[in-house]
């Protein structure tokens, strides 16, 4: 890789990095605003509703006592419900609730404002987030195979 590419690959991260700083924080959300890693987790968990814990945790790359910890704080909060898993009786199924369904609402209705009107050709918008979501999918198969190598 040539140190333009380099550049070019460090810019694109410096990049997201920065717009997602730019984003605004709903005030709105209940029962309050929540941590990045507890977004993630949730994310997760609203494209793959009724996931194991076990998937969950093995997705988001986190250290299954940190996961644990999040899923017992978002569950005390009321934005995620954990159901036994009727094939596994030690597993269980996440699903986020309507007050968490309801958080995304308002994060999606207060991000697309933020974003309205900054790129005007809707193929733009479709090819960036094509882009940007080829590039999550690439990174994490990236770090779970890193991961996998190291355990």
């Amino acid at each position: 890789m040539t140190d333009d590419d380099k550049q070019k690959l460090y810019l694109l991260a410096d990049l997201i990095h920065a717009i997602s700083r730019q984003l605004t924080t709903p005030t709105n959300l209940k029962p309050a605003t929540c941590t990045s890693v507890e977004i993630l987790v949730m994310r997760y968990i609203r494209q793959n509703p009724g996931a194991s814990a076990r998937d969950a945790a093995k997705a988001t790359l986190l250290p299954s006592s940190n996961f644990s910890r999040i899923l017992r704080g978002l569950t005390e909060k009321g934005l995620l419900r954990q159901e036994k898993d009727t094939r596994d009786a030690r597993g269980k199924k996440l699903y986020l609730t309507d007050v968490a369904k309801t958080n995304f609402s308002r994060m999606r209705e207060a991000w697309s404002k933020d974003l309205e009107g900054l790129i005007e050709n809707s193929d733009q918008i479709d090819l960036v987030n094509t882009t940007l979501k080829n590039i999550e999918t690439k990174l994490l198969a990236r770090r779970r195979t890193d991961n996998s190598a190291s355990a």
